[in-house]
């Protein structure tokens, strides 16, 4: 997959409404399309690690205090330096001080900080996302409660498809996976506006038996990708 941060360009953006207006007028689906650079900012799955890194520290320290001290003694401490247990004490929180601040800076590196995190936690926070975007952008904004989110997370490697009331009610969720796949097969290899164009025209597909566009159908949702 193509690495983020992912901008379209004016031609991708064309292309990709193009396949929602093609779609749209074989249906009565309202498709909307969000390309998003990362669904969340998981500062709380950073604190975690940093966290960890500390408590290990401070575990191996209580395990195998020697090490930590003799070096103490031969880098900062005179001979004469006596440890006492508020010495041992101020040097355990410095040790869990600096891992926890070291291990801190170095997810700031985008590439570390998304490898570390679990992938049941990306997936559930971009579910939460499209979720989201899909209540404030389309659920229930369509007469017949038609609405479709697309929406692919860049950072994650991951998308999600949300239909709105009535197209739930007749179409199983696993149905969408098709769509997911023939998008995510583009995606893979960078071609993300054919990816999501793929993913336009299988939606359709899917609606079109359950919901034939009517001749008076107006287009009641935008059809432009939406970046975020």
């Amino acid at each position: 997959m193509k690495q983020p941060h992912v901008t379209l360009s004016p031609a991708d953006h064309e292309k990709i409404s193009a396949a929602v207006t093609r779609a749209e007028l074989q249906s009565a689906g309202e498709i909307v399309t969000i390309l998003a650079d990362r669904s969340d900012g998981y500062t709380d799955i950073a604190l975690s690690w940093s966290a960890a890194v500390a408590l290990v520290a401070l575990g191996v320290m209580a395990s195998f205090p020697a090490p930590f001290m003799g070096t103490y003694d031969a880098l900062l401490a005179d001979w004469g330096h006596e440890w006492t247990p508020r010495a041992i004490i101020s040097l355990a929180a410095a040790i869990a001080t600096l891992k926890f601040a070291g291990m801190a800076l170095i997810q700031l590196w985008p590439p570390l900080k998304f490898a570390l995190i679990p992938g049941p936690v990306k997936s559930a926070r971009v579910h939460e996302r499209a979720v989201r975007a899909f209540r404030i952008g389309a659920q229930g904004r369509t007469t017949g409660r038609t609405g479709v989110l697309i929406y692919l997370s860049m950072r994650e490697h991951r998308a999600e498809i949300v239909a709105d009331e009535a197209i739930a009610t007749k179409v199983d969720p696993q149905v969408w996976g098709d769509a997911m796949q023939a998008m995510l097969a583009h995606v893979r290899e960078g071609r993300i506006a054919d990816g999501l164009c793929a993913a336009v025209e299988q939606v359709g597909d899917i609606v079109r038996p359950h919901f034939p566009r009517a001749d008076d159908e107006i287009n009641e949702l935008p059809n432009r990708l939406i970046e975020v």
